[in-house]
């Protein structure tokens, strides 16, 4: 993988880049549409490539190992044959799944055990098995094994945490560099920065994390529980202290707001559940805000979903036909509305990066943010 910055902008730490791939060319900042067990929600293929433009999706090792399981996946040829995706992937290591099922794992210097939550049947991961599973899944970038701190946890709290986590990465390190691809095409790790809320802890994080010399960096460890500002101040802290010729990852992050002001401080990579998710649930973003599409306003209106998106969707439908659609419970309801919703997301990211190109990113960032975040 080689990550080549191609703009900075004056006015903010906004930079736009390029991230060459075996599967293909990124064009930063992007955000990856989320395919957790090999599938984007109620979204073809075809859409993601053609309406979306997705450049990159990912997929998750937990729920990928266990179902359809590494034999499956290996005997498939990896996740891109299995899937029929042939552009490039991301796995997350599964902390954060593991961490998201406290009361039925635990953690250990040698790394977590934890309960299915489909059978109930024991598993563990550790930094070493991790890395192998994730040569079989194949993705072009895997995410380091790490624990996911709370965002309320204390300080001592994060600096165990931390500490476990620093270990797992030296021995994933190692077995990344003792281990090679199985499918014939290159793969790399990311460390994940963690260190929850406190400066101190997120700078030994990067510390230790920057010395790996690794392809690229993650920032996990937020949006978790902590205030949104928090989040903003520890991008602020964290993005400096990384090499300015590698691409940044923000995991797990956000609403179209979060995505503009974390590409502010310097954030060059997103993903989030929330387009499809919100938009099975009848929420929508729009360049003129966020729809409730449940809400009897829509029944008729007939006007496009959203008349400045850019999508297939919005040049076809109306709000009174979706709306309907949702009041009917219709299926098609949910795939319009993931369809529509990442479109919006990828188109925003695209966006940002023609202004940070045009080097008037910042002052377009404030007055697209008042139009995109008010509720319709």
């Amino acid at each position: 993988m080689k990550f080549s910055k191609t703009a900075a902008d004056p006015h903010s730490a906004a930079r736009a880049g390029i991230i060459d791939t075996d599967h293909g060319r990124i064009h930063t900042p992007v955000f990856m549409p989320v395919g957790t067990v090999g599938s984007v929600k109620g979204v073809y293929h075809r859409d993601l490539r053609e309406d979306i433009r997705a450049e990159i999706i990912l997929g998750n090792t937990y729920h990928l190992y266990l179902r359809p399981g590494l034999d499956t996946l290996r005997a498939a040829g990896g996740l891109h044959r299995f899937e029929s995706w042939d552009g490039p992937i991301l796995t997350d290591s599964g902390g954060f799944q593991v961490f998201s099922l406290s009361p039925i794992r635990k953690l250990t210097p040698e790394g977590c055990t934890f309960q299915s939550h489909i059978d109930g049947s024991r598993h563990s991961f550790t930094p070493e098995n991790n890395v192998d599973t994730q040569r079989i899944i194949g993705a072009d970038i895997m995410m380091a094994l790490d624990e996911c701190c709370p965002g309320d946890a204390d300080h001592a709290y994060a600096r165990k945490s931390l500490n476990l986590t620093k270990s797992w990465l030296e021995r994933f390190a190692k077995r990344f560099r003792d281990t090679e691809p199985l499918y014939g095409y290159s793969q790399t790790f990311f460390p994940i920065i963690q260190g929850c809320i406190y400066p101190d802890l997120r700078r030994e994080a990067a510390d230790h994390a920057v010395q790996l010399g690794a392809d690229g960096y993650a920032i996990g460890g937020l949006a978790v529980g902590e205030p949104t500002e928090t989040m903003y101040e520890m991008l602020e802290l964290v993005c400096p202290l990384l090499p300015d010729d590698r691409p940044r990852y923000l995991m797990g992050v956000g609403t179209p707001a979060n995505l503009l002001e974390g590409i502010a401080r310097g954030v060059d990579m997103f993903d989030c559940v929330m387009p499809t998710r919100n938009g099975r649930n009848g929420m929508l973003f729009t360049w003129d805000g966020i729809l409730n599409m449940r809400n009897a306003k829509w029944a008729e209106d007939f006007s496009p979903i959203d008349p400045d998106g850019a999508s297939f969707v919005d040049r076809t439908y109306t709000k009174a036909y979706l709306h309907h659609l949702f009041i009917a419970g219709e299926m098609f309801a949910a795939m319009l509305a993931s369809e529509h919703n990442l479109a919006f997301y990828l188109d925003l990211v695209h966006t940002a990066r023609e202004h940070i190109l045009a080097g008037d990113f910042a002052a377009w960032k404030d007055s697209t943010l008042e139009r995109i975040t008010r509720r319709r």
